[in-house]
């Protein structure tokens, strides 16, 4: 059973803006991938935009699919290009793949039916389907969602200036520290790490940003430290590791166990030796699973159609490459599967 953190208002503040556009469901949040997930948000990423990559292009007694993605710049939006080459070569139907905030608004679109497949954060995923962990979705869960496969790590980074003297998470008490995005996946992963290491909200001044714009901050020196998620390497990091000395901020030891006992959607992760310029030393943290999402709404067959294309033709991946894989991918599922995804794995 999930331990709920106590919730010191983990979107109290964003709260109000991100549920503003959800006339009595949820979704509209932005979330950073993860890929946003970058990826929220990855996955979460920077997201919110209504780009559409490209036309989809179904074939005869195929039909078009609405695959929700994450902001442009993150991992989840080129990694929904290449499931949207590989669906279309290898099936009937043909994928639109919008840009959207990722994982919390993908939940609420999958909720109402706007989209037939969706990536998101596990975590978010686990939340929304049981109506708990964020205020937004206590006591309403969305009990349509269903599961097909989980990605790749989304990996938990916390940034810092190569002298900031700051090496683990209880470092930040009295920092002034970027969660992500008001209202994001991110931001929840960031004040659950902190409450879990015993930091409370009163302990730090918490900013809001999207990567680019906490990469920039880092930059300036306007910020102690930025929390990003996203499968690595994460391009706002990349990107500042370029032209900046940086360092990676370890989660590891008992904060690390503190963290993943409170949470149990984290898991223990590393970001390698050589993933980032100066970064010469592997670097413990945790990290949340990027996963493909849909809804009970959606025909069995095509759920098994397009879950068969993507894994029975990881090799056309570009993305996250080390990671996509039949084998794994049921680890770290959180929300029941779909019964064509079950057919498929099962």
């Amino acid at each position: 059973m999930v331990k709920d953190l106590k919730r010191r208002q983990v979107i109290a503040a964003a709260g109000i803006a991100g549920l503003s556009g959800l006339a009595g469901c949820v979704g509209e949040d932005a979330v950073e991938n993860g890929d946003d997930t970058d990826d929220n948000g990855d996955e979460d990423a920077n997201g919110g935009d209504e780009d559409d990559a490209g036309d989809a292009q179904p074939d005869e007694g195929g039909e078009v699919l609405s695959w929700h993605a994450g902001g442009t710049g993150g991992t989840y939006y080129p990694l929904s290009g290449d499931f949207k080459s590989i669906v279309e070569e290898h099936t009937a139907h043909g994928l639109q793949v919008q840009s959207t905030g990722a994982s919390v608004a993908n939940v609420g679109s999958l909720h109402r039916e706007e989209a037939e497949f969706a990536l998101i954060q596990n975590d978010i995923g686990y939340f929304a389907a049981n109506g708990t962990g964020l205020e937004q979705f206590e006591g309403e869960p969305m009990e349509n969602i269903r599961g097909v496969a989980t990605l790749y790590p989304e990996t938990i980074h916390v940034l810092t200036q190569e002298d900031s003297e700051i090496e683990t998470i209880t470092d930040l008490e009295g920092a002034t520290v970027v969660t992500g995005d008001a209202g994001s996946g991110t931001q929840v992963n960031a004040l659950q790490i902190l409450e879990a290491a015993g930091i409370e909200e009163d302990d730090f001044d918490e900013q809001n940003a999207d990567f680019d714009a906490a990469a920039d901050q880092i930059r300036d020196g306007d910020v102690d430290a930025a929390f990003v998620v996203g499968g690595w390497p994460v391009g706002a990091v990349e990107e500042l590791a370029t032209t900046e000395d940086i360092s990676l901020v370890e989660i590891a030891g008992d904060v690390r166990d503190d963290v993943m006992d409170a949470a149990e959607w984290f898991a223990a992760d590393t970001i390698p030796a050589g993933t980032y310029d100066g970064i010469d030393e592997d670097v413990d943290t945790v990290s949340v699973q990027a996963m493909i999402a849909t809804h009970e709404g959606v025909d069995e067959e095509i759920v098994e159609d397009v879950t068969a294309a993507i894994f029975d033709n990881t090799d056309d991946v570009t993305q996250k490459v080390d990671f996509i894989d039949v084998d794994s991918a049921q680890d770290g599922m959180p929300i029941d599967l779909h019964p064509g995804a079950d057919a498929y794995f099962n």
